[in-house]
């Protein structure tokens, strides 16, 4: 087990399938990442040395510097202060937190079938994701 970015990662599995333990680190990030680090692939997670872990980190925290494209990351042009960003871990979840309540104030459609709990992305709700109410017919006797 290795820490990285407030995240055990196993050591035992490739690298690049052992950062996708991170939140926000898909198996497509942790490629391009490993190609920018200059880290072999066939390489297990726990046989990396110090170096190469804060290489990989500073990497993953500063995309940009590393010429990884914008369209290739998970926050473009955010709302706040327009800029491209990665999200990583503990971001990731405080990020959607914020939009969801920016939605939720701003009295968007999709705000507020989050606020309702209801099914947010157009599905159909007349039969399914009743959420544990039983509804049925009962029989007579």
């Amino acid at each position: 087990m290795r820490r990285v970015l407030n995240t055990n990662v196993d050591g035992g599995v490739k690298v690049m399938y052992a950062l996708t333990a991170i939140k926000g680190v898909g198996r497509r990030y942790a490629n391009i990442v490993l190609k920018k680090a200059d880290i072999d692939f066939s390489k297990r997670a726990g046989e990396l040395s110090h170096d190469e872990l804060e290489r990989i980190v500073e990497i993953i925290q500063n995309p940009l510097q590393y010429k990884i494209p914008q369209w290739f990351l998970n926050r473009q042009k955010d709302r706040t202060s327009g800029k491209y960003w990665q999200l990583v871990s503990n971001a990731v979840d405080n990020s959607l937190r914020e939009d969801l309540d920016r939605m939720k104030k701003v009295r968007v459609h999709r705000g507020l079938r989050h606020d309702w709990n209801l099914r947010v992305r157009g599905q159909h709700t007349k039969t399914t994701g009743r959420g544990g109410r039983t509804v049925g017919v009962t029989k007579k006797k």
